[in-house]
């Protein structure tokens, strides 16, 4: 099933099934689930508001090829700014909470852009592993990946970081501010690249922030994923991420608390 199929179905008070081909061990992809609530609350806007962050608790497992529900809550619409929730309800249990908020453009004596960075030249294909059943997550199949630094999960490397390329497979139609979501995600966590043997993990929360204005960006335009460790221990780990197009100017800001169960 597309991505684009998905997220137009992606509306408040309805019910919707994510297909195991979308699946990440025994729960759907954590980028789509996001990307879903995004798309949600992008539609409940009475304007064109551009979002400015949204964070994402996984509360629980959000099961493949059962059913969900969506519910959007307008926390409060301001004069320039709109604040939502979205949760996605399975079973009568909450198993994702996105919180988001957008707003217009004000005017500000204050201009501080970053520089654009020089990258690599985009790649002409994918280097990451195939499909492998019970080992590479179902929902790999659907995205192209480049690694320039970093390694598969559970190689035993000494560093904790991931550089490299990414797209969709098959490109959507036009790229929104949900299918960006669901491509900053589909990175495994850093600190799995340490480990020598196979171990779960999981995302606990994520912040996702979008730099605006940002170039138009092309359904089949890589995106560059820099992230780092930034603190690793007991069983959580803190990663940052930046996000660029191919000309290296930079689109979004990622963090997340992952949790691993070594």
């Amino acid at each position: 099933m597309h991505i684009d199929e998905l997220l137009g179905a992606a509306k408040h008070d309805v019910s919707l099934v994510v297909p195991g081909s979308w699946g990440q061990g025994r729960t759907a992809f954590g980028g789509l689930t996001a990307a879903l609530a995004n798309h949600a609350m992008t539609a409940e806007l009475g304007d064109e508001r551009d979002m400015r962050v949204q964070t994402v608790q996984f509360v629980g497992p959000l099961l493949t090829d059962e059913a969900f529900d969506i519910v959007v809550t307008h926390l409060r619409d301001g004069k320039n700014v709109t604040q939502m929730q979205c949760q996605l309800i399975q079973n009568g249990q909450v198993a994702v909470q996105a919180m988001a908020a957008f707003g217009n453009d004000r005017v500000s004596k204050v201009a501080v852009r970053p520089a654009p960075q020089t990258l690599q030249s985009a790649p002409e294909k994918a280097n990451w592993i195939p499909q492998i059943p019970k080992v590479t997550p179902k929902f790999h199949r659907h995205i192209d990946l480049r690694i320039e630094q970093g390694g598969m999960p559970f190689t035993g490397k000494k560093n904790a970081a991931y550089r490299g390329w990414m797209r969709f497979t098959d490109a959507p139609a036009k790229m929104t501010d949900a299918h960006l979501i669901a491509l900053i995600d589909v990175w495994p966590p850093t600190v799995l690249q340490m480990l020598k043997w196979p171990a779960p993990a999981s995302t606990l929360s994520w912040n996702v922030e979008f730099l605006h204005p940002h170039p138009v960006i092309e359904p089949r335009q890589w995106l560059h994923y820099d992230c780092i460790t930034q603190q690793a221990a007991d069983g959580y780990g803190h990663t940052e991420a930046k996000v660029y197009t191919e000309d290296g100017t930079l689109i979004a800001l990622s963090r997340q608390l992952v949790t691993v169960f070594d």
